[in-house]
């Protein structure tokens, strides 16, 4: 049976690129607490090809969210386009075929900006949480279809514990603000989580044993599950990038061979 702690993700509020420093330099969340733990290098690639449902919800025009904001033409054309931001959206859990107990220490979630820190996140079963709002308004955080958390007020630095009932992807939404639209995934086994920095870079720290590095965007399972083995010194994987997403017209040529 594998015992880890769990740090507390921005304890305090987050300084300007703290979180992204967080993220480069190492794994945020669940911890292991052995000695004998070893940290897991990797890189993905493709992840700015990854696109939030949120935007695509709030181009249809019911949604009636609209923009007058133009592209400028003095910046690149790669960076005008709309990708996810890989340190808060794209989470990268090493799974074990070990029983994992929970924390013992609640994990912090920040709600500010219009979104979550994290945006996915990937829990063992039992694993509570602890949202704190960031922002001087109040919100109205809730889990779609799920009657253990309804919709309630959090003031400006209040905090609400929850603890999701059991394994499953449970979607996050605010009353009060459209564009807040966050995944909590409760999977067995999960040992230690990261998040990778803006060039794909990332790190887990993981006790000896067999695990299955898998890939959640979006509250979905992307990307090739990609096995490892630590026996206590570190690993690293860097040389054979993981690919989570393809371009959309590699997409699209793929669909059309398959037709």
């Amino acid at each position: 049976m594998l015992k880890r702690n769990a740090l507390q993700v921005l304890a305090s509020p987050p300084r300007p690129g703290r979180f992204l420093r967080a993220a480069f330099w190492g794994t945020l969340l669940l911890v292991p607490s052995v000695a004998l733990a070893a940290t897991v290098k990797g890189q993905v690639k493709g992840h700015n090809e990854l696109i939030n449902p949120v935007w695509e919800e709030s181009a249809r025009p019911d949604t009636n969210r609209y923009t007058w904001r133009e592209p400028s033409p003095t910046v690149r054309s790669d960076f005008r386009r709309l990708f996810g931001l890989a340190p808060k959206e794209l989470c990268i859990a090493g799974i074990s075929k070990a029983k994992v107990d929970p924390p013992k220490v609640p994990i912090l979630v920040l709600v500010g900006g219009g979104r979550t820190t994290p945006v996915t996140l990937v829990v063992a079963p039992g694993t509570r949480l602890r949202f704190r709002n960031n922002d001087p308004f109040r919100h109205r955080l809730f889990a779609v279809g799920e009657a253990s958390l309804p919709p309630a007020d959090m003031a400006m630095a209040a905090e609400r514990d929850w603890t999701a009932p059991g394994p499953g992807t449970y979607e996050l939404r605010d009353e009060l603000a459209p564009s807040l639209r966050s995944w909590i995934i409760v999977k067995e086994g999960v040992a230690s989580i990261g998040y990778p920095n803006r060039q794909g870079q990332f790190f887990l720290t993981l006790e000896p044993g067999d695990y299955t590095l898998e890939f959640f965007f979006a509250g979905k399972p992307i990307g090739t599950p990609r096995p490892v083995s630590v026996a206590g010194q570190d690993v690293d994987i860097t040389r054979e990038p993981i690919q989570v997403a393809l371009p959309k017209d590699k997409d699209a040529s793929k669909d059309a061979g398959k037709k």
